[in-house]
This record gives C-alpha cells, sequence and structure tokens, in this order.
C-alpha cells in the first residue's frame, strides 16, 4: 500500500465500518445493523441481493439519482458482510490498489479455478 495520505472516500469507508462494527452488540430493536447481524450471514446476504438487484435496475433505467443511491445501499450492505466476518474496507481497497495497473483479463486468469 502506498505511504500517501488516503483519498476521503477511505477514511468515509473505515469511519462507516466503525459505526457498524460498534453496532454488533447493540439491541435489534434499536438499530438496523444490530437486527441484520442478529439475523445472521444469511440475511446479510439476502440483503447484498436485494440491493444488487435494484442497483442493476436502477441502471438499467438510467436515472443517476437512483443509480448512486442505490450503489450506496448496495456498498453499505457489503461493509456489513465484511464486519460480519471481520474484515475491513481497508483490506477491499488494498486488493483494489494491488490490481490497479493489471489487465482485467490478465487478473482473472491467474485467479485459481
Amino acid at each position: 500500500m502506498s505511504n500517501a495520505p488516503a483519498p476521503a472516500g477511505d477514511a468515509t469507508l473505515a469511519r462507516l465500518a466503525d459505526v457498524i462494527d460498534s453496532r454488533k452488540g447493540a439491541d435489534p430493536s434499536s438499530s438496523y445493523v444490530a437486527r441484520l447481524f442478529s439475523k445472521g450471514g444469511d440475511a446479510i446476504l439476502k440483503k447484498i441481493g436485494e440491493e444488487a438487484t435494484e442497483t442493476v435496475m436502477a441502471a438499467k433505467d438510467g436515472v443517476a439519482d437512483r443509480i448512486i443511491a442505490e450503489t450506496a445501499d448496495l456498498w453499505f450492505h457489503c461493509l456489513v458482510l465484511l464486519a460480519h466476518h471481520g474484515l475491513r474496507p481497508e483490506q477491499v481497497l488494498a486488493e483494489l490498489e494491488r490490481r490497479e495497473g493489471t489487465s482485467g483479463l490478465l487478473e482473472k486468469a491467474r485467479r485459481p479455478a
């Protein structure tokens, strides 16, 4: 990873991940995230599927504000999934940085079958 300062978006993702982590033990009746955690991994995965579908539908409609809103929902629920597995967005960003400058076709070919 580079020693350059993290872009503002990196800090936003880290702060949001911290909030999500803090909700793990919260009362499910007072926190949406705590409710998702209490329902378990399958509920989180189901929500990601729903949000992915809504993102695709928004993209097909071509309405920029909806695409942005639905993508934000999808990313948020992916952050919940990462937290569920004890992972952080910084790890995903590091993986994207590792791939930067590599052909997508070459990177995909290098993956185990």
